[in-house]
């Protein structure tokens, strides 16, 4: 288990090297950069943006300031400074990465909590009532695009006032107790955890639905019935762990959709996530700041994935990576 380990961390290593090259070349193919914005303010002399310029690097070709980015990574674990706020990027996105990886697995607790018991309840009551209007709401749901979703439920917010519209804390957060802020981050992240979590969760109900019927038609489902075990037994005990076996490869693959899923949200809800931050430092041309999101973002996707390959071998001991 440790070598499979390694050699997953090891094979991502050229992974984001490849993602760092491919978003600075990209960076570097849009006109202009952060000093030409900076420029055409009148205050700033042409003397102290060309000094800002050498001080940034920006004066040298493009294979040059990337090399001297990927020392720094890479020997000191410098991910340069932002240009708009005047921080290192490290510092700008570990808050904004907190708060997207809350965000994050608020909605996949919602994706997940919801989609296996319904798809579980739609694939026992197969061609019921109940089937039926479960697969209806997720056809449903599958063709409304996500900004279309988040701004229905801005509209609901603003329409009832029994959620915020936006950010994350409340103007009197400082003010309360533990408990009170609690409540009032959980209060704020609630409709911006729907709009991300509902839209995987029609798809992953349809999915654990299919699961679940296929194992229900296996020879061994249906030797344990003749031997006269309760339904529910046959369901729980021996069908459903075959079932969530797929769904747990998924795993990864949500929770990677999950993080860039949530940059839509942000940006409507004002949630100050890394979405909020790559947007912004991409108006700008920030490119230090841009090059640490994308980044942070692919390791999520990458964690994820291995995460989800491990859960595996817990709920099934005949895999096995060594």
């Amino acid at each position: 288990m440790r070598t499979y380990v390694l050699r997953r961390v090891l094979q991502t290593i050229p992974l984001l090297l490849g993602i760092s090259v491919m978003t600075f070349l990209l960076l570097q193919l849009a006109p202009g950069d952060f000093l030409n914005q900076m420029a055409e303010n009148p205050a700033i002399s042409a003397e102290a943006i060309e000094a800002m310029r050498r001080r940034f690097g920006l004066d040298q070709p493009w294979y040059v300031q990337y090399l001297r980015y990927l020392q720094n990574v890479v020997l000191h674990f410098d991910f340069g400074e932002s240009f708009s706020r005047h921080q290192p990027v490290f510092t700008v996105l570990q808050e904004g990465l907190e708060n997207t990886l809350l965000l994050a697995g608020a909605s996949a607790v919602v994706t997940w909590g919801l989609a296996i018991p319904l798809g579980m309840w739609a694939a026992v009551r197969q061609h019921s009532w109940v089937d039926r209007l479960l697969s209806l709401i997720a056809f449903i749901w599958l063709s409304i695009p996500e900004i279309l979703s988040g701004l229905l439920f801005l509209m609901f917010a603003a329409r009832t006032g029994w959620f915020p519209v936006g950010g994350m804390r409340s103007l009197d957060y400082d003010d309360l107790d533990a408990m009170g802020q609690f409540l009032d981050v959980l209060h704020h992240l609630a409709l911006p955890a729907l709009v991300v979590g509902l839209i995987p969760l029609a798809s992953r109900m349809r999915q654990m639905r299919g699961n679940l019927l296929d194992v229900l038609r296996l020879d061994y489902v249906t030797t344990a019935r003749a031997k006269g075990l309760d339904e529910r037994v046959v369901v729980m005990k021996h069908a459903l762990r075959n079932a969530l076996n797929p769904m747990i490869t998924l795993f990864g693959y949500t929770l990677g959709a999950l993080v860039s899923g949530s940059f839509v949200a942000e940006i409507i809800f004002s949630w100050p996530g890394l979405g909020r931050l790559t947007l912004d430092a991409i108006l700008t041309q920030d490119q230090y700041l841009v090059m640490g999101s994308v980044l942070m973002a692919s390791l999520v996707l990458v964690l994820g994935n291995l995460i989800a390959d491990l859960l595996l071998v817990v709920a099934d001991p005949r895999i096995s990576y060594d």
